[in-house]
């Protein structure tokens, strides 16, 4: 009997941490992924905001972050005179966390399986080692709890 609780709960951890966060609305600028809400608070940097209901409306270019676009996805871009924030690859922060650099990054419940997929910094809440099916992964949070 302990062994089937074990199980069941282990399997729930699992679960629960795979479980795609449906408030999180991502937003892709210069290829590199942030969220809707990072982007709200960097208004004076934004010139357009392009918003695709649909995975079947995205552009070429946004195909690769099809799997992000459950409920939606925007193209942000910038002002000619602005830089950019700061991004790092999935792979960099692997690395960082003392993980194979090749190994998947969950971002809100989505698994990000590129390791050369940019990130902004500045949509990082919180990032953990945690274990997601079975294997260490990276679980990042991109709003306080």
């Amino acid at each position: 009997m302990k062994k089937l609780l074990y199980s069941l709960l282990i399997f729930a951890s699992a679960t629960l941490f795979a479980q795609k966060n449906p408030n999180v609305k991502f937003a892709i600028c210069n290829d590199a992924v942030g969220t809707v809400a990072m982007f709200d608070l960097k208004k004076d940097f934004v010139q357009s905001v392009n918003v695709f209901k649909t995975k079947s409306n995205l552009p070429q270019n946004l195909k690769k972050f099809d799997f992000l676009a459950d409920n939606g996805l925007a193209e942000v871009k910038f002002k000619k005179d602005v830089g950019t924030l700061d991004f790092m690859t999935l792979g960099s922060y692997n690395a960082q966390s003392g993980l194979p650099q090749d190994a998947s990054v969950f971002i809100e419940g989505y698994e990000f399986k590129n390791p050369d997929t940019k990130i902004f910094a500045d949509m990082i809440a919180d990032a953990k080692v945690e274990t997601v099916e079975g294997k260490k992964a990276l679980v990042i949070t991109t709003v306080k709890k």
